[in-house]
């Protein structure tokens, strides 16, 4: 199931928590050798994530990690403008856009991929049908293009840098209820599901986005 969880309350999951900072270490550093920090505890966190983000997680019937996402508003700091801001050409600050981050899948996910892949997806928009937001970016190789676009939501190109091997790219998914409905089938997830979920965890049962 997905669940939506700030950085706060992660010590109140310890086994997810665990999970998810190690599988990111084994992604990011050892499969794509990104130039990351890990630590002794085999975690890879960055200055990001001790700014409260919003993490999007797969959760596994056993309580661990199966795949996640980690999604922070523009108007405060996030890694496209401290970093990135030549891919676009100018710095976004909008509290109708975020940013998305460190889409990462565990290597021991028991499960379809595409379709943990698609509800990680699903849940990015449900935020954004939810929170009522314009956007979100993110940057991501350009080979990923295809991955997002055989999941059915391919994302509006900004810009991109570099070339061959070295190229990126920054891109922006817009929401709506159409696309909400076209991504809960792909990930085969009731809109009503990914309504309660996004509703649980975020404590706004009352207010569930139409």
């Amino acid at each position: 199931m997905l669940r939506y969880i700030y950085a706060k309350e992660l010590n109140d999951y310890p086994k997810l928590r665990d999970s998810m900072f190690r599988d990111r270490a084994i992604q990011f550093k050892d499969r794509l050798k990104w130039d990351v920090m890990v630590d002794e505890q085999g975690y890879e966190r960055d200055e990001y994530d001790a700014l409260n983000p919003l993490y999007v997680v797969w959760i596994m019937p056993n309580g661990s990690h199966g795949g996640s996402m980690r999604v922070l508003p523009t108007m405060g700091r996030v890694m496209v403008n401290d970093h990135f801001s030549d891919v676009i050409g100018h710095e976004i600050q909008s509290e109708h856009i975020w940013e998305t981050t460190r889409f990462c899948l565990s290597p021991d996910l028991s499960e379809d991929g595409v379709q943990v892949s698609a509800a990680l997806m699903l849940a990015g928009c449900q935020i954004g049908v939810s929170q009522k937001l314009e956007s979100m970016i993110a940057i991501f190789d350009p080979r990923m293009v295809r991955v997002y676009r055989r999941l059915g939501w391919p994302p509006k190109i900004l810009g991109s840098v570099g070339e061959g091997r070295d190229k990126i790219c920054a891109g922006a998914w817009t929401f709506d209820r159409e696309t909400l409905e076209r991504m809960a089938q792909q990930a085969r997830i009731p809109v009503v599901l990914s309504q309660m979920w996004y509703a649980r965890s975020m404590g706004t049962q009352n207010s569930i986005a139409a």
